[in-house]
């Protein structure tokens, strides 16, 4: 799916708070990945985690595959996203 709009809802669903993450960090070990999602402030230079996924690593690699579709659709859609830098 490549836009919000069409992904199937649920009323549940719009009870499951947003969170905006610009910083991210991932570790693992032979049986988890963990993956960090937060925030950096430029005008400090900090970065505040707020949200912490475990998963296995078949469903990491799940969802690599799944971004990397998406990915390749929103390019399709808008262009090629630039790189910072």
């Amino acid at each position: 799916m490549d836009d919000l709009s069409e992904r199937p809802g649920t009323d549940d669903e719009d009870r499951i708070p947003g969170r905006y993450a610009n910083s991210f960090a991932v570790g693992y070990n032979a049986f988890e990945f963990i993956l960090d999602f937060g925030q950096s402030y430029s005008e400090t230079g900090t970065s505040q985690v707020h949200t912490r996924i475990i998963t296995n690593p078949r469903d990491a690699e799940a969802l690599l595959e799944t971004l990397k579709e998406s990915l390749g659709q929103y390019e399709q859609k808008f262009g090629a996203i630039r790189k910072n830098g």
